[in-house]
């Protein structure tokens, strides 16, 4: 099944200076990330230890809100700026990266944990990945 991110973006009617399936992909992958994210701050707040996962519930809520604004900008294409796309990537590379480094303090005794760190990685990646190809 192709993703609505995709379908939206073979519809946009002008050209895209990025390939449609490679940004559907990542812009998928940043959303997946914010939701991940969103949840594991959920589950630490949820734990019988909340006091030792407060820095980690707010590292998960601040990489959501990056990711969402990252895919937000990356869903718009009329009046592109390569400047700021590059930007937004770099603090969603950031904030994934710290992210992922605070949930795998806490991966083997979390669950939630665990999988927010590997989504974290895989959405640092993918920034990384699409960082190269911007010109």
């Amino acid at each position: 099944m192709v993703s609505v991110t995709r379908q939206m973006l073979e519809a946009y009617p002008k050209s895209i200076n990025l390939d449609r399936a490679k940004l559907a992909a990542v812009i998928d992958t940043i959303d997946s990330c914010a939701q991940a994210c969103t949840a594991c701050a959920d589950a630490c707040l949820s734990e019988e230890a909340v006091a030792e996962l407060a820095k980690c519930a707010r590292t998960d809520l601040d990489c959501a809100d990056v990711c969402t604004t990252t895919a937000r900008v990356l869903s718009r294409h009329t009046g592109y700026d390569a400047n700021l796309t590059r930007s937004i990537l770099e603090a969603c590379v950031t904030a994934c990266r710290a992210c992922g480094d605070e949930c795998a303090r806490h991966a083997a005794m979390h669950e939630h944990c665990r999988i927010c760190a590997e989504v974290c990685r895989e959405c640092e990646q993918v920034c990384r990945d699409l960082l190269a190809t911007i010109s």
